[in-house]
């Protein structure tokens, strides 16, 4: 399971939502913007309850927000 990649939405739920900076969503998630820097490049997993803090900021579930991909597959 070291493989598994966490594939998120995030980078075009902010320009969905007014363009919203990583600024914003990081001040309204609680977290700094680098850690939305390194969430939208995919090379780094939120914590659980991170992940629901911002699936929440844009109105979604954490499954329309963050995909859980497996070695060998593409996406759900």
């Amino acid at each position: 399971m070291g493989d598994t990649v966490i594939r998120n939405h995030i980078r075009r739920l902010r320009f969905e939502h007014g363009e919203m900076t990583q600024q914003q969503l990081a001040d309204a998630a609680g977290c700094t913007r680098q850690t939305i820097i390194l969430l939208e490049q995919e090379r780094y997993s939120p914590s659980l309850a991170l992940a629901f803090r911002i699936a929440r900021i844009f109105g979604k579930s954490v499954e329309d927000v963050f995909e859980l991909e497996q070695p060998g597959s593409r996406g759900y």
